[in-house]
């Protein structure tokens, strides 16, 4: 899987497993390859939910590594590559899957690891798409860059939303207004019942991070957090 990625290097891609427990591992295999990587299953809270999805559609999460139940229903746009990680035994799941990145006239990777005891289902996906699928050896796939795969963005959440009145006009003014960063720096700004998400750039998260945390957006005091 690491190798897939550090040789494509797509920007966003969603790894799919077939369990819970593989997402969580993978996951924190991911990461400690420096890949940002974050975890979707059904059993996540609807808080743990929201704060993964956020992170991954606003370029703060590189590899979303999901169940199908979990990420039943998602509609992530600019999605460059579905890696599946789990074979499914379901040749329509497969196709569902990978339907998700390449949208329009965009391009996209549709990845698939498996091993030999997985060729009865890839079996069956062939015969579903109606075409083989191209096999590589993993060692043919050296990596492009050995830099660690970050993405671009972070996320900052901040107490206080729609429940207080607050718009994501209201944070992007004091980002830009107030603390001085331009609005290329700032991305997007997701704005919940209760809580605020903003994306800014990874080199002044730190400091934006710091300077929200007992600043004020719209005339009120907020704290704030880095995620990730």
């Amino acid at each position: 899987m690491t190798q897939l990625l550090l040789h494509f290097r797509p920007e966003s891609s969603i790894a799919f497993c077939n369990t819970k427990q593989q997402c969580r591992d993978l996951a924190a295999v991911l990461q400690a390859h420096g890949i940002s990587a974050l975890a979707l299953y059904g059993e996540l809270e609807q808080r743990e939910r929201d704060e993964v999805l956020v992170q991954f559609a606003n370029g703060s999460c590189s590899v979303l590594v999901a169940t199908d139940v979990a990420a039943r229903g998602l509609d992530i746009a600019n999605l460059e590559a579905v890696i599946n990680v789990d074979t499914t035994p379901d040749a329509q799941v497969h196709i569902h899957r990978i339907g998700r990145t390449g949208h329009g006239d965009a391009q996209g990777l549709a990845l698939c690891l498996a091993s030999m005891d997985e060729m009865g289902a890839v079996g069956r996906i062939e015969v579903q798409q109606g075409r083989e699928v191209n096999w590589h050896s993993l060692a043919a796939l050296p990596p492009a860059s050995a830099a660690p795969l970050l993405p671009a963005m972070r996320t900052i959440q901040i107490t206080g939303g729609r429940k207080e009145k607050i718009r994501a006009g209201d944070v992007l003014g004091a980002m830009t207004r107030d603390f001085g960063y331009t609005k290329e720096q700032i991305g997007k700004i997701n704005v919940n019942d209760f809580s605020t998400y903003v994306a800014v750039a990874r080199g002044i998260a730190s400091q934006a991070a710091s300077r929200l945390n007992g600043g004020r957006v719209k005339g009120k005091s907020v704290q704030a957090r880095l995620l990730g």
